[in-house]
């Protein structure tokens, strides 16, 4: 099934993950899963939810063959239906989480712990690179840097709600 996003459509920020898991697959929603609860207390913490300042995509929009990362190829199939969403979303600011977000975003291959905490740009907005909720389930001790990054996104582009 393929899960194209969900959230308000007319919201500031928009969060990029990488693909849609098991759960999200079954439901057509993108982070239903554990780290779509991480996700939604984070955004909580700052005042947002997925239904208020928020659109939440991906950059793949099926589920990749046995839950893995998305090969290249599947993020260069998928970038224009990413990119027509951005387009027509109008975005102030984009955070990706994670490493195949950030890379197809960028352009270019990144390692996240060398992108994250500071501004980039797509296409004249704003971009904050930050770790995978899933990821951060796995590396607790890396939480107070993705707290770090939407703090700096919320200075960077305050929600509007």
């Amino acid at each position: 099934m393929a899960v194209p996003g969900i959230g308000d459509r007319n919201a500031d920020w928009l969060l990029v993950g990488e693909g849609p898991g098991a759960e999200e697959d079954r439901k057509g929603e993108p982070f239903v899963g554990q780290a779509g609860k991480l996700l939604d207390a984070m955004l909580g913490a700052i005042g947002l939810s997925r239904n208020k300042g928020i659109y939440i995509a991906n950059a793949v929009k099926c589920r990749p063959p046995g839950n893995r990362t998305p090969a290249s190829e599947e993020l260069a199939a998928c970038y224009p239906f990413l990119a027509r969403q951005i387009a027509l979303l109008q975005p102030k600011l984009i955070i990706a989480l994670g490493r195949p977000a950030a890379q197809v975003l960028l352009n270019r291959e990144i390692r996240i712990s060398a992108e994250r905490g500071v501004p980039h740009d797509y296409a004249g907005i704003p971009l904050i690179v930050t770790y995978h909720p899933a990821y951060l389930l796995r590396n607790q001790h890396d939480k107070a840097k993705a707290w770090a990054d939407l703090c700096l996104a919320r200075r960077l582009v305050p929600p509007q709600v």
